[in-house]
């Protein structure tokens, strides 16, 4: 996959780039990753990105044209490696929230531009003409996009081919089946005088699948009832909530 980010501080990448999944994914070419700067593409010796919004008001607005100069040289790198027209995503609080399913949709991409807006927000006329859709990781506003551009790339990386060591675990993460996680026990048996769970012991795979089926049923009807609204429950999941309302 070839992703794209828009940012006037592309160093901040580097965090994900370097290390952890999205490095590996970049290390074993399943994910490029391309940083682009729209102060690259100013005009002025200050290399300015921003001014003052019409109307009046507090703070500052991205500028429209190194945006549009900077949207239309990341899709046309993104056109010479893949066929498909690149979809480009503002990130904004005003955007649609970014869950599992949005991560899956765009792991089916070839290519993705990701816009990280700065200061108050960016000219109205890009998002209208050049931006295909909005995403939000939260209803929070944060200082700029780069950091929700990272975690949209990290949840979309980790659902490529080969980016994780062991490819089920993504299988078997959080929402993929619209519940969250059983709990997860590793060595030593006793810590603190705490057990692990006698059936993960048991070397009884059928056991041992009903118990996490369970667990995270009942974790998700404690901690995120919402979640059950969502989904379809099979007969098994529907006896098992049985046994845990009661």
């Amino acid at each position: 996959m070839d992703i794209h980010v828009i940012s006037i501080f592309p160093e901040m990448f580097s965090a994900i780039s370097e290390q952890g999944v999205v490095g590996r994914a970049i290390k074993q070419n399943v994910l490029t990753l391309t940083l682009h700067n729209p102060r690259d593409y100013t005009l002025d010796e200050r290399r300015t990105v921003d001014d003052r919004p019409y109307g009046g008001g507090p703070g500052m607005i991205m500028m429209p044209e190194p945006l549009v100069k900077t949207i239309k040289m990341a899709k046309k790198a993104a056109k010479q490696a893949f066929k498909d027209k690149p979809k480009v995503v503002y990130l904004s609080p005003q955007g649609q929230r970014f869950d599992h399913a949005a991560a899956n949709s765009f792991a089916q991409d070839e290519s993705l531009i990701l816009l990280a807006g700065r200061y108050e927000g960016v000219d109205e006329r890009v998002i209208q003409n050049y931006v295909d859709e909005e995403w939000s990781i939260g209803d929070y506003v944060l200082s700029g996009g780069e950091l929700p551009a990272m975690v949209m790339i990290d949840a979309i990386a980790r659902l490529l081919p080969e980016s994780l060591g062991n490819s089920e675990s993504a299988q078997q993460d959080s929402f993929v089946d619209g519940l969250l996680d059983c709990p997860h026990y590793t060595r030593p048996e006793n810590f603190q005088n705490e057990l692990v769970p006698d059936v993960l012991l048991s070397g009884n795979h059928q056991a041992i699948a009903k118990w996490r089926q369970q667990q995270a049923l009942r974790r998700t009807v404690d901690r995120r009832p919402d979640l059950l609204e969502k989904i379809e429950l099979t007969a098994e999941q529907i006896e098992l909530l049985e046994r845990i309302n009661k």
